[in-house]
């Protein structure tokens, strides 16, 4: 029996893609050890697949436990240095599975909520109308508040508010950091509670962020919007992908690498003359509508 050792560098949005791959991994090897190691252990929970999900940082005797005289494979690359990632040539997914010789039949991301989980959290989200579930905007934490590579420009979001608000609670997906809206409750949650109240919303407006992922595992149909990256390569099938409107400015790109666009939003780069003009309204709300 050998120990798999497949570590994920980023952030909780490639963790929840990760366990798709890990599925993949584990189909191949059914019999041995499959060992996570992310800053995000705890999308793993009740994982079948996984053996271990350890946590950055939290590593003590690794090499005497894991490595040291027993069988072990090491899936540590990243893909995102993957010339077809790169390129946006194939999902990320897909990417990931062919630089570990990995078989690539489709797996999609999975998460495993317990009833006692549902349970416990779902009683605290009891509302007198349905729910709407937004997140607006994503990253680490930064001093930069508002990413226009990534992030809802704050027309959008305040013209879905004015919309929805009557006939439907907006829930506002945020840490307390990012940018709140009147009209809105905002949500600052562990991860697995936000993913079981996920569950019982109506409506979900997303960007490409970590509950994109997680609404994909969960079969959450949801409206997502998109920038500078591509659901092409990051988004899924299952959603209603909104790409935002052809740019409109030449935009500053000395400092590009890897990608057109730091998805920090560097504001040299700014690709629209306005924010005004990154998204057509009516198509976020025939989207929503639809729900």
């Amino acid at each position: 029996m050998k120990n798999i050792v497949f570590q994920i560098d980023g952030g909780i949005g490639k963790v929840i893609a990760s366990t798709s791959v890990a599925k993949a991994i584990k189909k191949k090897y059914p019999n041995d050890n499959l060992i996570i190691i992310s800053g995000y252990p705890e999308v793993y929970l009740n994982n079948p697949n996984i053996y271990k999900s350890l946590q950055f940082g939290n590593i003590s005797y690794f090499y005497t436990d894991y490595i040291e005289n027993k069988e072990a494979l090491l899936f540590l690359h990243n893909p995102y240095l993957e010339v077809d990632y790169v390129k946006e040539n194939k999902h990320l997914i897909q990417v990931w599975c062919e630089m570990f010789d990995i078989p690539y039949d489709g797996e999609m991301p999975e998460i495993y909520l317990t009833r006692r989980e549902l349970d416990f959290y779902q009683h605290k989200y009891k509302s007198d109308k349905p729910l709407f579930l937004m997140q607006t905007n994503g990253g680490a934490n930064s001093d930069i508040k508002y990413s226009f590579a990534r992030d809802l420009p704050i027309g959008v979001v305040d013209k879905v508010i004015e919309r929805y608000k009557k006939d439907f609670n907006i829930l506002h997906v945020r840490r307390e950091d990012q940018i709140g809206y009147a009209n809105t409750t905002p949500i600052h949650a562990h991860f697995r509670e936000i993913l079981a109240l996920t569950l019982l919303t109506s409506k979900r407006l997303l960007i490409d962020s970590f509950l994109q992922h997680a609404c994909a595992s969960m079969g959450l149909k949801s409206s997502v919007c998109w920038i500078t990256n591509s659901p092409k390569v990051l988004g899924y099938e299952l959603h209603d992908n909104i790409l935002a409107n052809p740019f409109n400015h030449q935009p500053e790109l000395k400092n590009s690498f890897l990608s057109k666009f730091n998805i920090v939003g560097d504001p040299i780069e700014f690709p629209y003359k306005s924010e005004e003009d990154i998204f057509d309204i009516e198509k976020i709300f025939a989207s929503l509508d639809k729900q």
